[in-house]
């Protein structure tokens, strides 16, 4: 595995390094020894597969609180999509800042995103299925999120939005509250 930091401290795109035969291709899309060695947190407890049937599909912009908070490992599987890792740290040189890449089912990508970062895409054609993995078990007591057209982060959408759910498009204008991330 190729792992190239992005922008963003802590967020990297992650490629597979295919072995190519009369078959196709073997590669691996895990490693724990490998996160490990790059600081990433190699802890995985839970597995999650979204399936978005319309292009302009928005889930997002997602995250946990403390002490439940989450890195994710997200690859998309069926289609494609525009996927974005919004820093949350308050710490951070990179606070309010975003990144994106896209994944898709061709292009085989992956994108980490750390604890403290807010995740979300859009989907780019019918059909997608995205697969996660988690470092933490969904806690709906501290699931937090930030609406995806907030001016806050100005994050430029490739397209538009054509679904998303009531919780997503009603999150609040984003305030820096208490609560610790």
């Amino acid at each position: 595995m190729k792992f190239s930091e992005t922008k963003i401290s802590g967020v990297f795109e992650i490629s597979f390094e295919p072995i190519h035969d009369d078959r196709g291709f073997f590669a691996r899309s895990w490693c724990q020894d490998e996160f490990a060695s790059h600081g990433l947190n190699s802890h995985l407890v839970q597995c999650d597969i979204s399936g978005s049937r319309r292009k302009g599909t928005l889930r997002g912009l997602h995250y946990q609180l403390e002490p439940f908070a989450e890195s994710k490992l997200i690859r998309c599987t069926r289609g494609s999509i525009y996927d974005v890792a919004l820093d949350l740290r308050t710490s951070s040189p990179t606070y309010k800042s975003w990144t994106s890449l896209i994944l898709s089912a061709a292009n085989h990508l992956m994108l980490y995103v750390p604890e403290g970062c807010a995740h979300g895409f859009l989907t780019l054609e019918d059909g997608c299925e995205v697969f996660y993995q988690m470092s933490q078990f969904y806690h709906p007591e501290v699931a937090r999120g930030v609406r995806w057209n907030d001016p806050a982060f100005g994050i430029d959408w490739p397209g538009k939005v054509e679904v998303i759910s009531a919780r997503d498009a009603s999150y609040p204008d984003f305030v820096r509250n208490n609560e610790a991330l």
